[in-house]
């Protein structure tokens, strides 16, 4: 083929979801070209996706979009309140709910956001083009790909339906299940989607948005609760009450709550469709009357008043009501020579733990900098190819089936249909809370179980015997002049420059000038991979008196608190101002772009061990052919 034909990139990506716009996002910070062919013409409208965990935050805190969460993305999320019963009652008391407005997670982040989707794509191809070395490719269908030991090459029709050719490094499908990735190029070559339990697990559910307008004694003068004293506020929170509700109805399962911010009232409700129904029958209006404005409709007896009380219908726009079809499957493998899944393309989830942009936002983070890596070090080498994106499909693989498992259950726990089973359930839920360390663990919900540990299988960028492989803490910070940070931000604020990162962890500031010295060393031994005046120094005793921008002292709750960080989302409830040093166990501690920590040491030979490791591993010694 004549190559001058051919434009030529590192990265290609199809699809500019979330999730490839994540990982575009991403190779911009660190300089890697990419570019990314998205079919649609512009940002869909319709929010699908809704809810965000913590895992997910962090990963938009991580392009610099901390301060557009609360204020253009989306809202905290709250409590995750369980209601058992055939009743249409969103007041009914829970007999479980979690609690995901604290900080428990360990990333000093709340649990949840339910954000809106098309706002959260907006911000991240915000962030795409501020970097020259992301390109946008809108209205372009890919039409053709190949590859050889090289390369691979993509023929594609852009918006204004001419054929264009492009060349890159890597080609990785971010395009969902039914893309062009997975299945017109890759289930040829044998990847297709597997189950992910022994249980065949695919269900159907009707997905309501509404956008609710405030009724008022002006537009609705008949409203009975005006003549109680309620104002329009009051009413919208009666009817669409804040958290989120999974209403294990034994005969209509369904999951209904507010998502975007406050001032967007969205709502969603979706409800599960049986074996027998009709999906798109059951979201015409005509069904949803029966389904679900039983649960805005109130029983008179509620105010003292003689008649029902139904919420205006005239102040509901419905935005979406459609069926979707979901199963628990990734797939057998997640990169073939040269082109990779992402996201949705390689697994699929249930909507049940609200992970599937935050798997995505996972894929990305763990990609984007092994891409890097490779495109840098190791352009031409199959061998080196094969070994980094396997061990990266093996690691995502260990986190992936956790969080299947728990949403496949959680799904279990909310669909369950038989009678005695779900009295036993809730019978054992409500005993249990009697004992307070049990029911603060249930509240914990998924949380409890502390930050992710990969399990080390062959080449994979850890050390496991210096603690390597854990998912690292975040905690706040605070500087010599007093502003309140987020670790992550100052930890990784020089990632464009290298793309592992180095901290030191004191419990005084009276070892500054000993560890002062053995960075320098370690600029020296890493080849200025790591630089001593970019090496963060967290102390836990204050360090008013200490006048360099390094050094950064531990901050507290309150603190936090009273800091602009702490605008329009809770105070951090059970914050742990100390997990670093519980989780690290190191002084000196080297950490991976997507926030694992490679090794972390306590004396400097040890050190010395983890910097050649990380090294070998960069330039993959010993795997060069």
């Amino acid at each position: 083929m004549e190559l001058k034909d051919w434009e030529t990139t590192d990265i290609l990506i199809c699809g500019c979801g979330p999730t490839g716009a994540m990982l575009s996002a991403l190779l911009g910070q660190m300089n890697i070209p990419n570019v990314v062919l998205e079919r649609e013409a512009n940002i869909t409208t319709d929010p699908r996706g809704i809810a965000l965990d913590e895992d997910g935050i962090r990963a938009l805190q991580g392009l610099g979009l901390y301060k557009s969460i609360y204020t253009e993305i989306g809202t905290c999320m709250g409590k995750f309140n369980f209601i058992s019963g055939t009743g249409a009652n969103l007041s009914k008391e829970a007999f479980l709910a979690m609690d995901y407005a604290t900080t428990a997670g360990g990333t000093g982040h709340v649990g949840y956001i339910c954000h809106k989707q098309p706002a959260l794509e907006r911000k991240l191809r915000d962030v795409m083009g501020a970097h020259a070395s992301c390109s946008l490719r809108s209205g372009s269908t890919v039409i053709d790909l190949e590859e050889d030991d090289s390369w691979t090459y993509c023929t594609y029709r852009d918006a204004e339906g001419m054929e264009r050719k492009i060349r890159a490094r890597f080609f990785v499908g971010s395009d969902g299940k039914t893309g062009y990735t997975r299945k017109q190029y890759l289930e040829k070559k044998g990847v297709f989607l597997e189950r992910v339990t022994d249980v065949l697990y695919d269900e159907t559910w009707v997905a309501l948005n509404w956008e609710i307008t405030l009724p008022t004694p002006q537009t609705h003068p008949e409203f009975p609760l005006w003549k109680l004293g309620y104002t329009p506020e009051q009413v919208y929170d009666a009817f669409f009450p804040s958290g989120f509700r999974f209403l294990c109805n034994p005969s209509r399962p369904a999951v209904c709550g507010r998502f975007g911010l406050p001032s967007d009232r969205l709502w969603r409700f979706e409800f599960f469709v049986r074996p027998d129904e009709d999906g798109h029958y059951l979201a015409t209006r005509e069904m949803l009357q029966k389904i679900v404005f039983p649960y805005i409709t109130h029983d008179g007896s509620r105010y003292s008043l003689p008649g029902d009380v139904q919420f205006p219908e005239d102040c509901i726009k419905t935005l979406r009501s459609r069926p979707f079809g979901f199963s628990a499957r990734s797939c057998n493998v997640w990169a073939k020579d040269r082109v990779i899944l992402c996201g949705d393309s390689a697994h699929v989830f249930p909507p049940f733990g609200g992970q599937g942009i935050a798997s995505g936002f996972r894929d990305a983070l763990s990609l984007g900098w092994r891409l890097a890596m490779l495109c840098r070090y190791h352009p031409s080498n199959t061998q080196v190819h094969h070994s980094v994106l396997r061990a990266w499909y093996l690691e995502r693989k260990q986190q992936l089936e956790q969080s299947l498992a728990a949403t496949i259950e959680n799904g279990k726990f909310v669909t369950e249909s038989q009678p005695l089973k779900a009295s036993a359930r809730d019978w054992y839920f409500w005993l249990v809370q009697f004992v307070p360390s049990w029911r603060r663990q249930l509240e914990l919900g998924r949380r409890r179980n502390g930050m992710v540990r990969y399990r080390y299988l062959d080449n994979m960028p850890f050390i496991p015997d210096l603690n390597g492989g854990v998912n690292l803490p975040q905690v706040y910070g605070k500087t010599s002049n007093g502003e309140v940070v987020f670790t992550d931000d100052i930890i990784f604020r020089s990632q464009p420059e290298g793309l592992f990162q180095m901290f030191v962890y004191l419990h005084s500031d009276k070892e500054l000038a000993g560890v002062r010295k053995v960075l320098r060393e370690v600029e020296q031994l890493s080849k200025g991979t790591i630089l001593a005046n970019n090496v963060p120094i967290i102390v836990e005793d204050s360090v008013t008196d200490v006048q360099d921008p390094n050094v950064i002292a531990l901050a507290t709750g309150d603190e936090f608190a009273s800091s602009p960080l702490c605008d329009r989302r809770p105070e951090p409830m059970l914050y742990d101002q100390f997990a670093l040093r519980k989780e690290v166990r190191g002084r000196y501690c080297i950490v991976r772009p997507d926030r694992f920590i490679f090794a972390a040491c306590n004396d400097t030979k040890a050190l010395h061990g983890a910097i050649r490791s990380m090294l070998a591993y960069l330039h993959q010694t010993g795997l060069q052919s």
